[in-house]
């Protein structure tokens, strides 16, 4: 939830003031989000999420974001739409056209995390991975076991993940207990397991932009 126009900031400033930009994400970014302005001093930078679990619904997102605009344009000199594609087969992008605002570029989180470009170039290799982010990991019983009804029909797993080949845990933060869970989740899917510490990639880089 952002601030109210009535509210001040950190630093004694109004939303409404010149140079505050809202940042209208998804809800499996907001922890990232929320230690990039903490580390860098972003306090010009507000947030507000919706659902993380539009992405087992991308339908949602567009039209999510489109009510989401029209409630803030208002009180921010800027709003910045912090979704890649995530499913909306273009939608999201028109959206954002029509409603004059930006978004992050990319198919997915999973490309901007490690950097679009250098997931464009071994993605075509890698049809066969399964992909996770530090938030997929700590929610994977949330987002993926239980969605899928893994946890009372296991038997599914084949039909699910017979062409997988292994399991990439896009790792943001240096975290040795997650790296644990990530490894959990592969040998959960019998998937091979492999880490790539990608940090924020092109998230990070964008929003300093802003």
């Amino acid at each position: 939830m952002p601030l109210r126009d009535t509210e001040l900031t950190e630093d004694g400033l109004s939303p409404s003031g010149v140079g505050r930009v809202l940042l209208i994400a998804c809800g499996a970014l907001a922890r990232e989000i929320l230690d990039l302005k903490a580390a860098n001093g972003w306090t010009h930078l507000d947030l507000t999420c919706l659902p993380a679990k539009y992405h087992l619904t991308p339908d949602k997102i567009t039209e999510g974001v489109r009510e989401s605009v029209a409630k803030h344009r208002a009180a921010y000199e800027q709003i910045f739409v912090v979704y890649a594609d995530c499913g909306t087969g273009g939608q999201l992008q028109a959206a954002c056209d029509d409603l004059g605002v930006e978004m992050i570029p990319g198919p997915h989180c999973y490309s901007f995390f490690e950097g679009n470009a250098r997931f464009a170039q071994h993605s075509e290799t890698e049809i066969t991975a399964f992909y996770l982010t530090d938030f997929l990991v700590r929610q994977f019983d949330a987002f993926v076991i239980k969605p899928m009804g893994l946890d009372r029909h296991p038997e599914l797993r084949d039909m699910y993940f017979g062409n997988y080949e292994k399991l990439v845990y896009q790792a943001q933060t240096d975290d040795p207990d997650l790296t644990r869970k990530a490894e959990a989740c592969a040998a959960m899917l019998g998937l091979s397991f492999e880490r790539r510490f990608t940090g924020y990639g092109d998230l990070a880089t964008t929003l300093e932009r802003l």
